[in-house]
């Protein structure tokens, strides 16, 4: 499993409808809001065999009201 980190810009006043929408696919590990430049802060596994781009797109960037995204690979755990 890959583990990815995506923030997420949301158009002002949509963070909750937002996070409401990911928690019903039930693609995440975990999800937070945060301050700052983006509202949340979403942990995911991909499969393996997945194309993490194609997945990312696939599941996550159909959610009505995300203005933008900032994608962090990981690459191991210390």
């Amino acid at each position: 499993m890959h583990c990815v980190f995506v923030q997420i810009r949301c158009t002002p006043g949509t963070a909750y409808k937002v996070a409401d929408e990911i928690v019903l696919r039930e693609i995440h590990s975990e999800l937070y809001s945060t301050s700052g430049e983006y509202d949340l802060l979403l942990k995911l596994y991909i499969p393996e065999e997945a194309d993490v781009g194609k997945y990312i797109n696939d599941n996550l960037l159909t959610v009505p009201n995300i203005e933008r995204t900032l994608t962090t690979l990981t690459f191991r755990a210390f």
